[in-house]
């Protein structure tokens, strides 16, 4: 019998961080010293690995990429995994396919909620860490402050005394440099290309152990189908090999190995074989998904399932069906959508969907807010029309009590609005854990927070800081569910009928509010126009055209002052609707509107549900 060993020439390891802390940009500059990436005049310049139009939009990573890099004989993978906890799915498969986490730290911000996410994820499943305080190129940068919040934040996850004893790096991703002390500069990526040589072990393999792979992403090719890439933990795969793929539920579906393929640099190259310990792209079984295990046909064996953290958040989405549908998009039809959300749920394993009753009405649960956003506007940029409803957090049974998700909340705020926020998120129903100032002028403040609570917070807390307040939250776990948190102040201004506005119509109707639409815009009735200054709704006439007649007079001929309508953004427009309304997506607009259209409709429903709660 053969004994385990470990692989001297191959290191596998992921990157992790909070969001916009530099991990993309380091990756960068990893491939460049090793001549990986080379820029090109047609291409992008930064962020390589962002190669979805989203990410670079948003400047964050939204799907966990793959690479690898040569140096000095050893192949080293990388893997780029999101640092928003929205994408957390995303980063708990990964961190199964490595030996080592990279946890990148800003030198002025230290470890912020997401740091501890992720950090939290890697330290459980027993990572060796390597510490890389980045951005040492910004000024005023603090490396021993955020080296002390980091050891304390290692304590604080009850890391082991070997994950304790972890090496530090310094370096500024931008410039392409890393360095071994805090203040000097270095010459190049070496010292960490070294660091992650010493300190992260190669993979341990068992040549004598039949083949057993496990899947931890998806991809599809419209010639081969399904691929599932994952690591090869023990035996080896070869091209055209019979394999067999064990589900989670213990079903076995043998089939041929079609496609092998590894990552070199950018790319996926076709190999003919691969062993132990490498990250490979598989081709050729049916139906396979995220936590199946490859494996041998004559010996099937599996490994230990995927646990992935449940869906906290759930929306409604539906064939749009108000008066401007299908004007806009291509593919409009409940068909169309159902075979579109399916499609994601192969790829993308944080996200639920179930049918409800009615023609195309689907219930999509995911990990947060901006992880259904993303969806969304990945949809309507591809030519989809939908409507869907406000954000509702799920709730689960725990020995007959009642629970919700809760963040953990950081605030970063200006000292002079402290106040403020403090009594914004008391009436949110937020528990503050502790309060630092931070330096004469700023405060951060941390909260414990239901999820509820957090819908339109952003919105208002740029309100309240004149845009000066940063926020950051992660999930902190299931806690007893409290009382309803504050409703939305204000009600909204809608429209009687279909029309185009006229700016007559809408320099009357500003004084009401804040208008959401400008002069020549189509809506119809029950279309949301505008935020109510009051706390009701206001059924309003936003084509009101001007009467003709043949005097003429100097005060009313003058030009009106109109003030620009509010344009909201697709997370602006979800945290502003409330359980009647819903947003309307199509490829060109996001429309606010009732679900009842009508307004004689809307007061019968209204009725009766007051009728039906006495």
């Amino acid at each position: 019998m053969s004994e385990p060993s470990r692989r001297p020439d191959l290191r596998n390891i992921a990157i992790i961080a909070h969001v916009d802390h530099g991990k993309t940009t380091l990756v960068d500059a990893m491939l460049k010293q090793t001549g990986t990436f080379t820029v090109k005049a047609d291409e992008a310049q930064e962020q390589v690995l962002d190669s979805n139009e989203l990410e670079r939009e948003r400047g964050i990573t939204i799907l966990a990429k793959n690479t690898s890099v040569p140096y000095r004989g050893v192949t080293i993978n990388i893997v780029d995994t999101p640092g928003h906890a929205d994408f957390g799915s995303e980063v708990e498969r990964i961190l199964k396919m490595v030996d080592g986490a990279l946890l990148l730290v800003d030198a002025v911000e230290g470890p912020m909620p997401q740091t501890r996410f992720v950090l939290r994820k890697a330290l459980s499943l027993g990572l060796r860490p390597i510490v890389v305080i980045n951005k040492m190129d910004r000024p005023n940068v603090r490396p021993s402050e955020a080296l002390d919040k980091i050891f304390d934040l290692f304590i604080d996850l009850g890391a082991s005394d070997p994950q304790l004893d972890f090496p530090v790096v310094y370096a500024a991703g931008r410039q392409g440099w890393v360095s071994l002390e805090a203040g000097k500069p270095g010459q190049d990526m070496s010292p960490l290309f070294e660091t992650i040589l010493s300190s992260v072990p190669g993979p341990l393999v068992d040549p004598g152990k039949p083949l057993q792979a496990l899947v931890t992403m998806l991809d599809y090719s419209h010639y081969l189908g399904r691929i599932g890439i994952g690591r090869i933990v023990n035996g080896s795969l070869a091209k055209n090999q019979a394999a067999a793929l064990v589900k989670p539920g213990g079903q076995v579906v043998t089939g041929k190995i079609t496609m092998l393929q590894q990552y070199f640099g950018l790319s996926r190259r076709d190999v003919n074989s691969a062993k132990a310990g490498d990250i490979v792209a598989v081709a050729g079984l049916e139906g396979v998904n995220v936590g199946d295990t490859i494996t041998s046909a004559e010996n099937p064996l599996a490994l230990p399932p995927l646990e992935i953290d449940e869906p906290t958040l759930s929306m409604e989405f539906m064939v749009n069906n108000s008066p401007l549908s299908g004007l806009e998009g291509r593919f409009v039809t409940s068909r169309h959508l159902k075979e579109r959300l399916l499609k994601e749920q192969q790829v993308n394993v944080g996200l639920k969907i179930e049918s409800l009753e009615g023609e195309g009405h689907f219930k999509v649960s995911g990990r947060g807010e901006l992880h259904l956003a993303v969806l969304i506007e990945t949809m309507r940029r591809e030519g989809y029309e939908l409507s869907v409803s406000r954000p509702e957090v799920i709730f689960k049974q725990v020995e007959g009590q009642w629970e919700e998700p809760q963040e953990h909340l950081v605030v970063d705020v200006p000292a002079e609005y402290q106040g403020a926020v403090i009594e914004s998120l008391g009436r949110r129903l937020g528990q503050m854990s502790n309060m630092i100032p931070e330096g004469s002028e700023r405060v951060r403040l941390e909260y414990i927070i239901p999820s509820r609570g957090l819908m339109g917070f952003k919105s208002e807390l740029l309100t309240m800081t004149r845009g000066l307040g940063l926020m950051h939250h992660s999930f902190h776990g299931y806690g007893p569910k409290g009382g309803d948190p504050a409703r939305r102040a204000n009600g909204v201004l809608i429209a009687m009928e279909k029309g185009r506005t006229t700016g007559y119509a809408l320099f009357n109707l500003q004084e009401r509010g804040t208008l959401f639409v400008g002069p020549g815009v189509d809506v119809y009735e029950g279309m949301i126009v505008g935020a109510n200054a009051r706390d009701n709704d206001l059924v309003v006439n936003p084509c009101k055209a001007k009467a003709l007649t043949n005097m003429r007079s100097k005060a009313s001929d003058e030009a009106i002052d109109l003030t620009p309508s509010t344009q909201l953004t697709l997370e602006q427009a979800l945290e502003f609707i409330d359980a009647t309304e819903l947003v309307e997506v199509t490829p060109k607009s996001l429309r606010l509107r009732k679900k009842i259209l009508k307004t004689t409709d809307r007061k019968r429903a209204e009725r009766d549900e007051e009728e039906a709660a006495a």
